[in-house]
């Protein structure tokens, strides 16, 4: 049966819109029609003028299968993925072993069928064990559904090895997903460099370290034409190459984590490993920069880079304590902040939450129009709440906003026309 929704806030990133109107969701599982005026179908349902938008397209999601099943599965992370909006998540091949056979690819693809109420869109290794040293079989992967390569937070030091993979991958059409960071200077680091990490002793690296890893990648993409994605890009001294690439005509986008966007380097200050990221919270000078390249389109996608750990890895000392928090959940409500702030308008938020990675990675989705997948997400934006992590559906807890006041709150979150959180109102 069509489902038809009215009085709504339709955000359409496409267009650019956050206007009022109605949508109706086909039989078939795709947007069967969408208007901006004009009566409701008769029995369509009221939804009380929340927004509704395209549903999340979460780039960088580490799932600990194979390998670390008991810090997120397929199921765990699905639901908290419908309890956050997202209707595909895009996972690191960063897994135990590493993705980077088609028999594991594979294993991954058949059980996210299996167990999870989302898309699933899995990204390979680009070295074999994200070693550096040897390719993987990159049209092998790419054949057995691989939507990008990448070695997840590991840099591939050697040069020449890049080089070849990127060659590679520029013959297949692929695009390759790189994390930016020097590894002789980052190596051990895990603050940003500055009065403020030299206060608390803590083994720090230069935002350059960020610049220089960018650099070097760029001049390999100017070499090699590849499709290129920077991860995370997080300081202000990244942008200028960035913005210099693009204007060379170079095939370059470049993400970044909600946590770089809401979160800044002096959260850090009672030693809180849940607030130890990788890389490294940034300046205020840095966010601010950052959420400026979003808006100004330089940076492309916001993701969680939700990355889950148990409890064990996390209440260490903060030099030992693992990288990482989870965000699945706390993806849109974190990036309400940046709404309710005035530095972002929605249809901005949702171009990088959604549009874009879509589009980077051609996947369908992002998008409000007909025939397009009804991929969606119903939401209150101004709902106010405060976080306890001990409610997030992911098996790990592990997340900086715990005990935060947030406002956004997801109503209800559709994957292909299905149900599959919440309800309409």
């Amino acid at each position: 049966m069509t489902l038809h929704l009215t009085n709504l806030r339709l955000i359409d990133p496409e267009a650019g819109a956050d206007r009022p109107g109605h949508l109706s969701i086909g039989s078939d599982g795709r947007i069967a029609a969408v208007a901006r005026d004009g009566a409701p179908p008769p029995g369509a349902t009221d939804c009380g003028g929340l927004c509704l938008a395209p549903g999340l397209v979460d780039v960088g999601v580490k799932v600990g299968e194979p390998g670390e099943r008991h810090k997120e599965s397929f199921a765990s992370a699905g639901r908290a993925a419908a309890r956050g909006g997202v209707t595909t998540i895009v996972t690191r091949p960063d897994t135990l072993p590493a993705i980077d056979t088609p028999e594991v690819l594979e294993f991954v693809r058949r059980r996210a069928e299996e167990e999870c109420v989302v898309r699933i869109a899995p990204m390979a290794a680009l070295t074999k064990g994200r070693e550096g040293r040897e390719m993987t079989e990159l049209s092998f992967l790419l054949d057995a559904g691989a939507v990008a390569f990448s070695d997840g937070d590991r840099v591939v030091e050697d040069t020449r090895v890049l080089s070849r993979a990127m060659t590679y991958a520029k013959g297949l059409g692929a695009l390759v997903v790189a994390h930016c960071q020097e590894p002789g200077l980052s190596r051990g680091a895990v603050a940003t460099s500055g009065k403020f990490a030299s206060l608390k002793g803590l083994p720090a690296v230069s935002p350059m370290a960020e610049r220089m890893a960018l650099d070097r990648d760029i001049a390999l993409v100017e070499m090699t034409g590849v499709r290129y994605h920077a991860d995370q890009i997080t300081t202000a001294r990244a942008l200028p190459a960035l913005e210099r690439a693009r204007r060379n005509g170079h095939d370059v986008t470049a993400g970044t984590s909600i946590h770089h966007l809401t979160l800044n380097a002096l959260d850090i200050g009672d030693y809180r490993t849940f607030f130890k990221v990788k890389p490294p919270l940034r300046s205020e000078d840095d966010r601010v920069a950052a959420v400026q390249a979003v808006g100004a389109g330089l940076i492309d996608v916001i993701s969680s880079m939700h990355t889950p750990q148990d409890e064990e890895s996390k209440r260490l000392p903060f030099e030992a304590a693992a990288s990482g928090a989870v965000g699945l959940e706390t993806l849109l409500p974190a990036a309400m902040r940046l709404f309710h702030s005035g530095a972002l308008t929605l249809p901005q938020l949702w171009r990088a939450l959604s549009l874009n990675p879509a589009r980077r990675l051609g996947l369908p989705g992002g998008r409000l129009a007909v025939g397009a997948p009804a991929d969606l997400v119903l939401f209150d934006p101004d709902a106010p709440f405060v976080l306890d992590r001990a409610t997030l559906a992911s098996k790990s807890k592990n997340t900086p906003f715990d005990g935060a006041r947030m406002e956004g709150r997801v109503r209800a979150t559709w994957v292909g026309g299905a149900l599959v959180h919440g309800a309409v109102p």
